[in-house]
């Protein structure tokens, strides 16, 4: 059991969240959102921006880092912090530390979230019990699953964001040739993340000859939902297919039957494009498991601070999940 008040987090590529639990009774205390490029390191962002605003002072802390947990000095994939959770006893007075994925989080909160904030897209019911997955394009591209075993949730953390895709329709051989590659691959989060959606749009105006007008996600996303630029029209048509066959080839390797989740802002702010049929067309088209696919409910989650939502309830009841913590847990001598 963490001792409280616990310091929960969740910093992504862009942004860091924070909130303290006093005890596993009491709402969380939240902050302000954090930029990750406004401070040197964590642990200046957690003292300026969270400890010097509060007189709680947290003996333990849960930090959701986007990026693959190795070792005591853990390296964030699309921000230069470095969690160095010893270090942190001494800068912070914290007496323990547990890292987890961000998507590790991300999947508690699927149990945690009610319906109020799940919008669905398609399929049929959500099963009890049963497999699920969660994925999110924002900074980069974040893929967690959720399985249940021996009446707990297991989070099954990776880095599923970095899996190969590739062309399939006569449009997409015209345009994939145009994107920009690493180490002389696509992977999926080359196209399915903030800077992806960027780098396809750029694809798709080279494919055609024309200049790009924007430089930003947001003023692609806005252009494609306003149809104001066919560029980003069509940019944004192949981002939600490319995301409905990676979601859908997902959904096969966990089963699951309990639902798939996208999480993060890109998908809050493109729900009108996801309901326009060609992510769930591209979602089912998985022969000869088509029909098995189709019957799985795809959800948005729509709550602000979902990550935070599951590391409270993972710091309240860790008995209800199944997180190894063998070499990710610290705890001050």
């Amino acid at each position: 059991m963490l001792k409280f008040p616990v310091l929960i987090g969740d910093i992504g590529g862009t942004n860091a969240r924070f909130a303290i639990l006093v005890d596993a009774y009491a709402a969380p205390k939240e902050f302000p959102t954090v930029r990750t490029a406004d401070f040197a390191t964590i642990d200046d962002a957690i003292q300026q921006a969270i400890l010097d605003k509060t007189s709680i002072l947290p003996l333990s802390a849960v930090l959701a880092v986007a990026g693959p947990v190795d070792g005591d000095e853990i390296e964030l994939t699309n921000c230069d912090w470095v969690v160095k959770p010893r270090q942190m006893f001494e800068t912070l007075g914290l007496r323990e530390v547990l890292v987890l994925n961000d998507f590790e989080a991300q999947a508690l909160a699927v149990v945690a979230l009610g319906a109020e904030h799940l919008e669905k897209i398609g399929g049929g019911e959500a099963e009890d019990g049963m497999g699920k997955v969660v994925l999110g394009p924002g900074t980069g591209l974040g893929v967690a699953g959720l399985v249940h075993s021996r009446n707990i949730w297991i989070p099954v953390p990776g880095e599923g964001g970095h899996v190969d895709i590739g062309p399939r329709s006569a449009r997409d051989f015209e345009v994939f040739p145009h994107i920009e590659r690493i180490e002389g691959r696509i992977s999926a989060e080359q196209i399915l993340c903030g800077r992806g959606l960027v780098n396809l749009y750029r694809a798709v105006a080279t494919a055609d000859g024309v200049p790009p007008r924007f430089t930003t996600p947001a003023e692609i996303t806005t252009a494609a939902l306003d149809g104001s630029d066919a560029t980003a029209v069509e940019a944004l048509n192949i981002f939600v297919t490319c995301l409905g066959r990676l979601a859908g080839d997902l959904a096969l390797v966990f089963m699951s039957r309990g639902g798939v989740y996208l999480t993060g802002g890109i998908a809050q702010k493109i729900i009108p494009w996801l309901k326009n049929g060609l992510f769930r067309a591209a979602f089912e088209d998985k022969a000869p498991h088509s029909a098995m696919v189709r019957e799985m409910p795809v959800y948005v989650i729509t709550h602000p601070l979902a990550a935070l939502t599951g590391l409270a309830a993972y710091a309240c009841t860790p008995e209800s999940f199944g997180v190894e913590t063998s070499d990710r847990h610290w705890i001050r001598d």
